[in-house]
């Protein structure tokens, strides 16, 4: 009767030992899987962190960070003497890097260093180059024996505006047509005098 009730006991404890053995690999499991899922949320917290400091994926080459400036230039767009309207909503916030906002389309905001003009067209899907000016809808406007694709930047004429990174109070002229000196002269006032908008 001892030697039975002594072996229950080593069967009971060996049960109990047994129970207790698989608790702590089961708990082991579970913060092994804690731990785990903490790491996957610390590591896209921080993915997200970047996002936010060095901007979204896609951006331009060459460029530093969201909101590492915060510049406004105005731009005016004459074609045939008519102007362009950036200010529909088609033209307006279309990469977080440079844009038009806030239904305006005279204010350039541009939200980081490096990011030039040709840039801001490529976003808009307007295919611009020294020579042609072409719409997404496939309207283009190219220089050819009458007509004229000139660019100005402060007054002053430039072969081309593509690779152009616009600075505070800059102002940018594109004009399409057979405009006379005088009549850029006008036109040159008249990008001078857009009132920017730097709520944005």
């Amino acid at each position: 009767m001892g030697k039975k009730h002594q072996r229950d006991r080593e069967e009971r404890r060996e049960r109990y030992a047994s129970r207790q053995q698989k608790q702590n690999t089961k708990n082991k499991m579970v913060a092994i899987g804690v731990f785990a899922g903490i790491a996957v949320i610390v590591g896209y917290a921080g993915y997200q962190y970047t996002q936010i400091i060095d901007g979204p994926p896609g951006g331009p080459d060459g460029a530093g960070p969201i909101n590492s400036a915060h510049i406004h230039a105005g731009m005016l767009v004459k074609i045939f003497g008519d102007k362009f309207d950036f200010s529909q909503p088609s033209y307006q916030i279309k990469t977080p890097w440079i844009h038009f906002e806030g239904h305006n389309g005279e204010t350039i905001h541009r939200h980081a260093t490096g990011v030039d003009l040709g840039y801001m067209f490529e976003s808009l899907s307007i295919d611009l180059s020294d020579e042609c000016f072409i719409f997404p809808n496939a309207r283009e406007y190219c220089t050819d024996d009458k007509y004229t694709l000139k660019f100005f930047i402060n007054g002053e004429q430039v072969d081309s505006i593509l690779n152009y990174v616009v600075e505070e109070d800059d102002r940018v002229l594109v004009v399409y047509g057979e405009e006379t000196d005088e009549e850029i002269d006008l036109l040159i006032q008249e990008a001078n005098s857009l009132v920017l908008d730097i709520r944005g």
